[in-house]
């Protein structure tokens, strides 16, 4: 008996959708509604934003992701200031329609099920981009094998190994289950790479006896149909795993030796195999492409800004003034190249005080804290971990008090460190012992369990955005984006994206100088700069919102950034497809030899 038995009907759900969709965007997490954990951060936001903009845009994409029925991880913090994790378990079956077609993937000997769930990502106007998301919780599957879907980012390394993939090939597979005709594979960072492996399989080529270190598979094909967005520039970002680990779980799936040639000679990196095996390549900043290029350097990678879906981060009252002033704004981001012209001053700083209100409502909800609205109030939020270096800011109490006595302001930060991350649990600890060390002078809130929910009131009610990662370690970075665009000003390390952003006192300031030296940057820019500024001259403070509002809102935005990648990628994968042309191979000595 079919567990589920409203599946028949979910055939005619999907059937609209697979004529139309081409393009497959697959992301191992993605931000769709903030009822669905399948998230952890930064990455899955850029997902939610870029599913959102194809929307907007009639995109012909379908998205493809895992369940993760567990979600990511709901923080606490206890009573010694410490990171306690649980489970943010999710109502999959309220929220999502199960599809009846399911495919097997053999996992050491085992035939491991996968069945997707359909999510209708809706816009105003009642069009839909399809979102798949791949569940093993099925009778059919061992019970060691039904929960490696459940838990984004968790278990060891075998588990996220198999998690890998269950995204990749069994994501390809449900596709054709479904009957979907995609023309074109996008993979958001490494984790779907084993795609473009399946797809590489299917076009064997006449070995050659004399030259045995040649692949023995058309690599030019399987280019032709793959577009690989790379997401970090930190190491420890880019997924490595054993090749016994490989052959242990998948068995004779493909030939090792052929795949050291495309993934590593020592390791399977899921970064070189996407990197090897996709025609389009790109890094999500001008600077992180050129780090990329350092790391990868046989390799052609592009630059493609990321941005964000303006509608979803403006707040409610500047979304309201955006339209009073240019209708079309949230489906033409461009118009807002005008609104440092066209805002009046008056209005943008009332719907600034609507944004701290819903704020501070937020902050006395979830604390019992209320802040001063007299005071600016400074923001930092995003993932907690070594080179974010969220602590730098306390790096001199002394100086931070000298600071606050002459200019006082707020603080209020949040987010998670990844539960195997121990020097980033240390950090909130840390953080935690700092606010209590400086609670008689300064008032700092820290927001537990920073998710998709709270990130909205967050980015739109603070007055001042702090990032201060290590660079070049930051490859993009968005919620400064989304702080701009509701006028909030940028403080920030020059790297990631702020690089390209920031026009010094105008919208906004960057902090530079050699990253050991930056905190004194940072105290300085406070101190001679930022504050004073704020307490004594509103009417420039205002000037500078609308000039980040206008200058930062009209490019930073995933409409921008999605028809970057249809323009350049998109359509030229697809032209080459249609025409049976064979894209041109990569570095001929990356293919004729073990891979670095």
């Amino acid at each position: 008996m079919d567990p589920f038995p409203a599946a028949s009907a979910s055939l005619a759900t999907i059937g609209p959708y697979l004529g139309q969709m081409q393009i497959a965007y697959f992301s191992m997490e993605i931000a769709l509604d903030p009822k669905m954990h399948t998230y952890s951060g930064g990455l899955g936001i850029l997902a939610g934003d870029t599913a959102r903009a194809c929307l907007d845009l009639d995109l012909p994409v379908v998205f493809v992701t895992l369940a993760s029925r567990l979600g990511y991880l709901a923080q606490e913090i206890d009573a010694a200031g410490n990171q306690v994790e649980r489970a943010d378990p999710w109502p999959l079956e309220e929220l999502a329609t199960p599809l009846r077609a399911k495919v097997a993937v053999v996992l050491e000997g085992r035939e491991v099920w996968v069945r997707p769930w359909l999510f209708p990502l809706e816009g105003m106007h009642g069009q839909r981009v399809p979102v798949l998301l791949l569940d093993s919780h099925l009778v059919e599957n061992d019970e060691r094998d039904r929960g490696l879907t459940d838990r984004l980012y968790g278990g060891d390394e075998t588990y996220r190994f198999k998690q890998e993939v269950l995204l990749g090939i069994g994501g390809l597979r449900v596709l054709q289950a479904l009957g979907f005709s995609i023309r074109v594979y996008h993979l958001n960072e490494g984790h779907a790479a084993l795609l473009a492996l399946d797809l590489l399989r299917r076009y064997p080529l006449a070995p050659d006896p004399g030259r045995p270190d040649l692949l023995a598979y058309d690599a030019a094909r399987v280019r032709s149909q793959c577009v690989f967005t790379t997401h970090t520039p930190v190491e420890a970002g880019h997924d490595r795993y054993p090749y016994d680990l490989f052959e242990g779980l998948l068995g004779d799936y493909f030939p090792v030796e052929q795949l050291r040639l495309v993934a590593g000679a020592n390791h399977l990196n899921m970064t070189e195999l996407a990197l090897n095996l996709s025609g389009y390549v790109n890094g999500v900043a001008k600077r992180h492409a050129e780090v990329a290029a350092q790391m990868f350097p046989y390799y052609h990678i592009r630059a493609v800004t990321n941005g964000v879906h303006v509608a979803t981060w403006a707040h409610p009252a500047f979304a309201a003034l955006f339209t009073e002033c240019a209708p079309a704004w949230s489906y033409e981001p461009e118009l807002m190249a005008r609104f440092d012209q066209l805002l009046p001053d008056d209005r943008v700083w009332d719907a600034h005080q609507q944004a701290r209100e819903d704020l501070f409502a937020v902050i006395a909800e979830r604390t019992g804290i209320r802040l001063d609205p007299a005071l600016p109030v400074l923001g930092f939020a995003r993932r907690i971990t070594a080179y974010k270096r969220p602590s730098l800011l306390f790096a001199d109490l002394d100086r931070l008090r000298r600071i606050h006595e002459g200019h006082p302001f707020q603080l209020v930060l949040a987010g998670k460190a990844h539960p195997a991350d121990v020097h980033g649990r240390d950090l909130v600890h840390r953080i935690h012992a700092v606010m209590s060390e400086l609670a008689a002078d300064i008032r700092i809130v820290f927001l537990p369990n920073y998710d998709y929910a709270l990130a909205r009131p967050l980015v739109a009610g603070v007055d001042i955005w702090l990032n201060t990662p290590e660079p070049p370690l930051e490859a993009s970075g968005t919620s400064g984006m989304k702080a701009a665009i509701n006028g909030v000003l940028n403080l920030s390390v020059l790297d990631g994206w702020w690089l390209e952003g920031c026009i010094e006192g105008v919208t906004g300031w960057g902090i530079a100088g050699h990253p050991g030296g930056t905190a004194e940057r940072l105290y300085d820019r406070l101190e001679q700069v930022v504050l004073p500024l704020y307490r004594n001259d509103r009417s420039h403070w205002i000037w500078m919102m609308k000039q980040s509002i206008s200058k930062i809102g009209y490019y930073f935005n995933t409409h921008r950034m999605m028809r970057r990648y249809v323009s350049e990628a998109y359509l030229v994968r697809e032209g080459a497809i249609r025409a049976g042309v064979r894209m041109p191979a990569a570095s001929a000595s990356m293919l004729q030899a073990p891979a670095r």
